[in-house]
Parts: structure tokens; sequence; C-alpha cells
């Protein structure tokens, strides 16, 4: 017999059928193995393009700027202002002020500012631009070294700008300044000698010849298409005191002992480009590149 609870349980008890596509339902089952598999495909093409062609790295802009040329024009403008400003005399100031007149702007006081002594005078023996900063773009500080009769070697930095019109001004007062920053002589680290004794001789007989100003003899011992730029006046080859191969390995460095013509004796070091050619060796540059 059964309870009116039940019927009612049962009665109310119902299976919904529905029909969908088989390839739905395929689908939805293996979703999560083609979306592991997808996944896997990516990394592996990811691997090969970083592979076959790795990413350049992105520099700062400021690095991928080209190095600034050296304004040759601004650096005399410089030294030019650095031996006005520095020589003086007080028998005749105007001329000091006149001068330097072509130098000054609307914002400078006259002569520079340069207020002379009662007495006195100063001349500028050599000046020459020996360190150079860029602080902003469009503007040079050069450090100008000047040797003067009365106060010794001086150090002037002096600014130079260009106008819109491509002028050269100055930028402001000089200032003095110490020297550039230097240490003594750099010893090379130790180098490998050389020991070839064929080596040695061809070196020591084309130095005696590229120091004596001998193109023809030196020539026997020039690779081909070598091109040698020898002194402006001729030297005699004492001794060779050192002879040892380059950190590169593709040179020579050599430390002679030479005389002059009036028998001042001096300590040089070239560096002497060889190469081996059918044999034997052969000079191909003595310490410059005469075409650079």
């Amino acid at each position: 017999m059964t309870s009116h609870s039940e019927a009612s349980g049962a009665a109310s008890a119902r299976v919904s059928i529905s029909a969908h596509p088989l390839w739905r339902i395929r689908l939805t089952r293996d979703a999560p193995r083609y979306l592991l598999s997808a996944l896997s495909l990516a990394g592996i093409a990811a691997s090969a393009r970083f592979a076959l062609d790795p990413p350049t790295p992105t520099l700062p802009k400021t690095s991928l700027r080209a190095p600034t040329p050296a304004d040759r024009a601004a650096e005399g403008y410089a030294t030019l202002f650095a031996r006005r400003y520095l020589a003086w005399n007080t028998a005749e100031p105007q001329a000091s002020a006149r001068s330097l007149e072509p130098f000054l702007g609307a914002g400078m006081e006259s002569a520079a500012g340069i207020q002379l002594p009662g007495a006195g005078e100063q001349h500028v023996e050599w000046a020459e631009v020996v360190q150079a900063r860029e602080p902003v773009r469009g503007e040079h500080v050069y450090t100008v070294a000047a040797q003067t009769d009365t106060a010794g070697l001086q150090y002037l930095t002096v600014g130079v700008t260009r106008t819109q019109d491509g002028s050269l001004a100055l930028a402001g007062y000089p200032a003095f300044v110490g020297a550039p920053t230097a240490v003594g002589a750099h010893s090379p680290q130790r180098l490998r000698e050389v020991t070839d004794p064929t080596l040695a001789m061809v070196l020591q007989r084309a130095l005696r010849n590229y120091l004596a100003a001998s193109p023809s003899e030196l020539a026997a011992d020039l690779a081909s298409g070598a091109r040698v730029s020898s002194p402006t006046y001729a030297l005699s080859l004492e001794t060779v005191e050192r002879l040892n191969w380059s950190t590169a390995g593709t040179s020579l460095l050599a430390v002679v002992q030479a005389r002059d013509g009036r028998g001042v004796q001096y300590t040089l070091a070239y560096e002497v480009e060889v190469e081996r050619a059918q044999g034997r060796w052969e000079v191909s540059a003595v310490q410059m590149d005469p075409d650079a």
C-alpha cells in the first residue's frame, strides 16, 4: 500500500531530456586538453623565435645620441679669448680692454671684469685646449692651459655657445681652475717577449732604416701595400732595449735608444705591425697610419 507522501514525491519527480549536437559535447569535454596543447605550442614558438631572432635591448635615449664631434672653431675661439684675457699691460690699459671687446656682450662688464693693478704686465707664451665638456647641447666648456711669463702655467675654463645664426659667443665669465687629473706614466702589464731571432733581426733592421729616413732600404722589409711615414729628421738607432708582443698579439712593442745628429739621445717606444708572408716576416705599419 502506497502512502500519500510517496505518491506525491513520485508525481513531482521529472526527467528532462534535451538534444545537443555531438560536436558541441566533444568540444566541451576536450576543451581543457585543447587549451593546454595551444599553450604548449605558443611556448615552443616563442622559444624558437627568441633563439632565431633574439631581441635587441633598448638603450636609453641619451645612449643613442651620437657623440658630438669636436668643434674646432669653438676651441679656437676659447683659446683666443684666453690669450687676450691673460695678456695685459698697465701702461696700455685701453689696449687690453679693446682686445676683449669682440667677445663681450651686454651682460658682461667692460674688459670682462678685469681690473688691472697699478703697474706691471703679463704675456702669454702659448695656450691650448686640454679638456672639453658639454653640460648642455650646444654649449661647450673648454679648459685652456696657458703659459704666462709672470704667473706661470694657468688653467682657465671658457664657456662657448653658438647663437641661432651659428655665431660663436661666450657663455659667461671664465674661471680659473686646476689642471685636469693626471698620474705618472702607466707601465704596461707584463708582455710576452719576442723569442724568434729572425723576427727580432727584421724588426731591428726595419727600425734602423725607418729612423734613418731611408725608404729604399726600409722597403725591403715592408709588406705589400704597406705605407710608412718616416720621421722628419734622421735618427740613428743605438740599441733595441725591449721587444715584446702587444696584448692583442698582432703587433710588436719596441723600446729603443736613438740619437740625433746633434748628439741628443732619446728613449723611444714604437708599435710595429708585422705579418708573415711566404715564410718571412714583413712590416705592415710603424707607429701610425699616414693615411688616417
